[in-house]
């Protein structure tokens, strides 16, 4: 009875490895045509992929232009557009002001200080009193301002 066994046990393993190399030989001559085909025909396949993409490219680009164009003709016709850009504005100049970065017209100031503080030091070398002037003491009170608020926010972080 164990002989009958395993010459049933040694038939199942030998169907098995029979299967097993029916399969790789199988998989092998795929492999093998696979790569004649493609040796054969891959230039015009190649050549129908470039086509199809070259289609799907302008069909692609025609619809982003088509969304841009919608999307600006909405926003034109409410403002929207307008509002966006604002608030973009309002954000980045926030931003910079809490960096430090001095605005245009905070540069215009300074660049105006500068040439009263060298026409008032010209003078004074010729023997002339520097004239006071109220804009001066504001620009002063101003300037002691954003260093109070610089003070706090460096407090605060």
């Amino acid at each position: 009875m164990a002989a009958r066994r395993k010459s049933r046990e040694d038939t199942g393993a030998e169907r098995a490895s029979q299967a097993m190399r029916e399969s790789a030989q199988k998989i092998w001559l795929a492999g093998l045509g696979a790569f004649e085909r493609a040796k054969s025909e891959g230039p015009k396949m190649f050549e129908t992929l470039v086509d199809q993409g070259r289609n799907l490219g302008a069909q692609a680009r025609e619809s982003a232009e088509q969304a841009l164009r919608a999307m600006r003709e909405g926003a034109a016709g409410s403002g929207r557009w307008d509002k966006l850009e604002q608030v973009f504005e309002d954000r980045v100049a926030k931003s910079l002001h809490r960096l430090g970065v001095l605005t245009t017209k905070e540069v215009d100031d300074l660049s105006r200080q500068v040439k009263e503080l060298n026409e008032n030091v010209r003078n004074m070398m010729r023997g002339k009193p520097a004239p006071a002037k109220a804009a001066t003491r504001k620009k002063k009170a101003g300037a002691k301002r954003r260093q109070a608020a610089t003070k706090k926010k460096a407090a605060k972080a």
